[in-house]
């Protein structure tokens, strides 16, 4: 006779089970597909990755580079990532670079190289929803610290940081530029956090995916851990090539860690995706070796999006929005919002309009929106029409 709780057996372990699924993609789940609505819900453009990078990929389809490749990816692309760093940063050797099947594998990668359970790691919020809930399948425990939103920016904490960086933490987490706010860290904080870091042994995850979408002091990158850093520490930064090289689909990143990690990266990088495929490779030596130009184009048309959103989004009633001095989005907060999620559902079917619910970044950004502006002014124009309609009929 059959377990009548049999089927209780057939789930997940409990800290998977206990994830929180992406509240952005449930709301893009609502619309996905639906040509008359007007998505700006995930971090993606809406150009096509520029034409030099698609044609090495098919030149190297084109020589049958369709093998295996070494787990921390082709020598010229290591060279490449190293020299690319080095140039932004400080000098960077290939051999403390792995190539990783995309920037969000990376963060992976180093949770799962670093993290067991019970660990404590600190993270400051609101945050793209995957950097709380990664070290939650090690079963780590997660301390929050947010932003605030005051004097029409958001700024943090430092104090308070520090405060919840404890003697025993293993890892604290911080993404500057920040995803969703556009926060970025200044050189000052960072010193601040390093030298804390430092004195207690907590390792330093930077995500530094947005580096490149940075609007202050025509900086060429946004400040940096790795501008402060020994190579050899317990510092970690986290590349992509999804949002400055317009690549969100080829699912290429990277990692700069210490040496004494590496060889344990390369285990795990075996055992989860093995190698990223060469020909994608191949498009990401094209990326940085040739692709200043696009960056930059890139970074202007952002840059005069961003004013463009922002300007019309403080003229709303109810609207409050800061300039975000780096990455692609506005995370703004309108007046009286306690649901953001069913506001966010209920735009995509009233409003033809699809936006992120502060929510999925935390309870920290319940309260908020999150709008995506790597897009093209007319298409901006026609979303805030259809917001602000949507606003005067009452939400």
């Amino acid at each position: 006779m059959p377990d009548e709780h049999a089927h209780s057996h057939a789930a997940a372990r409990p800290a998977v089970r206990a994830l929180a699924a992406s509240l952005i993609r449930e709301v893009a789940n609502e619309g996905m597909g639906d040509p008359g609505v007007l998505p700006f819900w995930f971090g993606e453009p809406d150009e096509v990755t520029p034409e030099f990078i698609r044609e090495a990929a098919l030149a190297s389809l084109a020589r049958g580079e369709t093998f295996y490749t070494q787990n921390f990816g082709i020598p010229p692309l290591r060279d490449a990532i190293a020299a690319y760093v080095g140039a932004l940063h400080r000098p960077t050797s290939a051999a403390n670079v792995a190539v990783t099947a995309s920037g969000m594998s990376a963060l992976m990668l180093v949770v799962e190289a670093l993290v067991a359970p019970g660990d404590r790691v600190v993270a400051l919020t609101p945050l793209w929803p995957n950097l709380t809930e990664i070290p939650k399948i090690m079963s780590a425990q997660v301390v929050c610290v947010p932003l605030d939103l005051a004097a029409g920016q958001w700024r943090l904490d430092l104090d308070r940081l520090l405060a919840a960086l404890t003697p025993g933490t293993r890892l604290a987490m911080v993404n500057s530029p920040n995803n969703p706010t556009g926060w970025t860290a200044t050189p000052a904080e960072q010193q601040a956090i390093l030298d804390h870091c430092r004195r207690h042994g907590i390792w330093l995850v930077a995500d530094d995916v947005y580096e490149r979408l940075y609007y202050r002091d025509d900086a060429a990158a946004a400040p940096s851990f790795l501008d402060l850093a020994d190579p050899e520490e317990r510092v970690l930064s986290v590349g992509s090539f999804s949002k400055s090289w317009l690549m969100t689909g080829w699912r290429l990143g990277w990692l700069v860690a210490p040496s004494a990690l590496m060889p344990d990266l390369g285990k795990l990088i075996e055992y989860s995706t093995s190698c990223s495929p060469a020909f994608v490779q191949h498009a990401g030596v094209a990326a940085l070796t040739r692709g200043e130009a696009a960056i930059a184009r890139t970074r202007e048309r952002y840059r005069h999006a961003r004013d463009f959103l922002v300007a019309a989004l403080a003229e709303l009633p109810g609207v409050e929005v800061a300039p975000p001095p780096g990455a692609m989005y506005a995370f703004f907060r309108v007046e009286g919002l306690t649901d953001s999620l069913a506001f966010c559902k209920r735009l995509v079917h009233e409003a033809r309009l699809g936006l992120a619910p502060g929510s999925a970044f935390g309870p920290e950004g319940e309260g908020c929106i999150r709008w995506c502006f790597a897009s093209g002014q007319a298409r901006l124009a026609d979303g805030v029409a259809r917001f602000a309609a949507h606003l005067r009929g009452g939400r």
